[in-house]
């Protein structure tokens, strides 16, 4: 399975911008897909998942103002951030596993397949 993200850029405090994440290769089976964030200096948090099922999960910092969605036929993951911060600013990055289970779907080291990075910058 080959991730492939895209959408970050540069967006002003209190905007919005929606990541895009592609999936390519077999994807049988409950594929939750999530997406991680990275600012410099900090370790990589969790923003949010989805079940295939669209059982949806988010980390506290954006619960509320960032929306998972996917499309299983087009095997792609949508993360729609509005109300962004300068605290947002961060590399995304989407993330796929079929063996996750509910525990440790927040959990970085539990997803095998990962995307290359999009990068979001906040203004203040």
């Amino acid at each position: 399975v080959q991730l492939q993200a895209s959408g970050g850029g540069l967006v002003q405090s209190g905007g919005s911008l929606m990541l895009s994440c592609a999936a390519s290769g077999p994807m049988s089976g409950n594929y939750a897909m999530a997406w991680f964030r990275q600012a410099p200096g900090k370790e990589r948090e969790f923003v949010a998942a989805i079940r295939r099922s669209g059982h949806t999960y988010y980390g506290a910092t954006v619960k509320g103002r960032f929306t998972i969605s996917r499309d299983n036929a087009k095997k792609t993951v949508d993360l729609q951030m509005n109300s962004l911060t300068a605290d947002d600013t961060a590399v995304y990055y989407c993330a796929a596993d079929s063996r996750i289970i509910l525990s440790s779907i927040s959990q970085a080291d539990q997803y095998d397949y990962w995307g290359q990075g999009t990068e979001v910058t906040v203004s203040s």
